[in-house]
């Protein structure tokens, strides 16, 4: 199985091994557009892998805040109480970049970024750009993809 992420798009393609399109899913990436380096909150291009799977059988809308399961649940009245919240929902793939000195080591290191697949609130726009670096999903696509990708899984985020 292989992810690909088109920015331009706003697009997530879940593709077989040898091709085949199994899957779309409407994504939302960066708000401050596509880029590498550390501390620009823009959601990073090239080759990636999955590295971890976070939530495992953890309900729908649960809240992680630095990869744990806060044991909140998402609710619109939860969300005016915290509105500058940056909602990370149901389950992660925390990636990791392939391509030294692109998207791994360094001032561009994807994963010491902690750039996610993540879930995300229904008040998020899927489809535009909204996030501050992660590729948001909605919660029930968050839930199926995560089933099917495994660590190792590639994923290519191109423009």
């Amino acid at each position: 199985m292989r992810i690909e992420v088109d920015l331009g798009r706003q697009q997530m393609a879940v593709k077989s091994a040898s091709g085949t399109l199994l899957a779309t899913y409407p994504v939302s990436t960066s708000k401050y557009g596509a880029g590498e380096r550390n501390g620009s909150f823009c959601t990073p291009r090239g080759a990636h892998v999955i590295r971890a799977r976070i939530g495992a059988g953890q309900p729908i809308n649960s809240v992680f805040v630095r990869r744990r399961p806060t044991g909140e649940i998402w609710t619109p009245e939860l969300y005016a109480q915290y509105p500058g919240r940056d909602w990370i929902l149901t389950r992660i793939l925390w990636l990791s970049g392939r391509e030294p000195g692109r998207n791994r080591w360094g001032e561009v290191d994807t994963m010491r970024r902690y750039i996610y697949i993540h879930g995300t609130h229904e008040f998020a726009d899927l489809g535009k750009p909204g996030s501050i670096g992660c590729v948001r999903m909605a919660n029930r696509d968050i839930v199926e993809l995560f089933e099917t990708a495994l660590p190792g899984t590639l994923v290519d985020i191109r423009e």
